[in-house]
């Protein structure tokens, strides 16, 4: 996932009191607020700050924040396992902003304007998926709990429960939008838009780097040096790779779209990645195989230590 700097966004110091940080964010609130702000970008910078400040407020979340260490904005990193699930998903309110002092200007702007069309509300939510669920898709419900207003500007919070189609091919950290399943438009205004913030879990076999996937093939010498063809799972069922004579450890073999695909034909690549895996546990015939093999090679496998030796 992606660092966000609340303290940043705020405008404060790290070591801000809470008042320090109230007083911040009732500043940038009226600020940015989508009905007053002039601002191209005031949705999209009134809906962080709030992010900020439902993190910032709370301190059992600031503290679980501030264990994070310092990043840069926008840098990716991965936090403990279990952030995103206790902290990762707030829900802003507005408990703390004087909504009265707020849509008195709100309400004289109107009044200039007439009394057009007001867009619903973006909600935003974070999502957790199984790997299976990220890769062939699902869907999901959600339980919401969003601040929406009348159009006398007064505010409440109401649950929503919303069932969301997540398409195939989704990858962790991802951002999806569902249009129109946001807060509800006043006056004609058009419904606002759900954001889901996509976390996937991982899987015992296959790791995710973008759609692209990778796993681990344990060889045994002698399938290496000979080559074979071992079944070999993917995500879409079980497929034969052929492995060349002469594989190296560490050699990355391809299933060409094999990897996550999405709805519009996207797909990404499977990646084998070779090991050597050698017997611990040989009976005695084995072991005078070895010997025999041992006697009759000539291969050296350090012959670059006796290159690189000083004379």
């Amino acid at each position: 996932m992606k660092y966000k700097d609340y303290y940043a966004t705020l405008g404060v110091e790290r070591g801000a009191t809470e008042d320090e940080i109230k007083k911040a964010y009732r500043k940038l609130a009226r600020k940015y607020h989508p009905d007053v702000s002039k601002e191209a970008d005031a949705e999209e910078k009134f809906k962080e700050v709030g992010e900020a400040y439902e993190t910032l407020k709370d301190p059992e979340k600031r503290a679980a924040y501030d264990q994070l260490g310092r990043h840069s904005t926008g840098e990716e990193f991965r936090p403990p396992p279990d952030w995103q699930q206790s902290f990762g998903g707030a829900q802003f309110s507005f408990d703390d902003l004087d909504l009265a002092d707020l849509f008195a200007g709100l309400a004289g702007r109107r009044s200039r304007q007439g009394p057009g069309p007001i867009r619903g509300a973006d909600y935003e939510a974070m999502v957790r998926l199984a790997f299976d669920q990220a890769y062939a898709g699902a869907e999901i419900e959600l339980d919401l709990i969003a601040v929406e207003y009348d159009e006398q500007g007064n505010a409440k919070r109401v649950p929503h429960r919303l069932k969301v189609r997540i398409p195939p091919g989704v990858v962790d950290g991802q951002k999806l939008r569902v249009p129109g399943k946001g807060g509800k438009g006043l006056r004609g205004g058009r419904d606002g838009d759900l954001y889901l913030d996509i976390s996937v879990e991982s899987h015992p076999l296959y790791r995710a780097e973008g759609l692209d996937l990778y796993m681990d093939l344990p060889l045994a010498p002698w399938e290496a040096v000979l080559g074979t063809s071992v079944e070999m799972p993917t995500p879409g069922g079980t497929v034969s790779l052929k492995v060349p004579p002469g594989t190296r450890a560490g050699q990355k073999l391809r299933l060409g779209g094999r990897g996550l695909k999405r709805p519009d034909g996207t797909a990404g690549h499977l990646y084998a990645n070779v090991q050597i895996a050698v017997p611990t546990v040989v009976d005695e015939r084995q072991r005078e195989l070895y010997r025999q093999l041992a006697n009759a090679s000539s291969f050296n496998p350090r012959a670059q230590f006796e290159q690189e030796a000083p004379r």
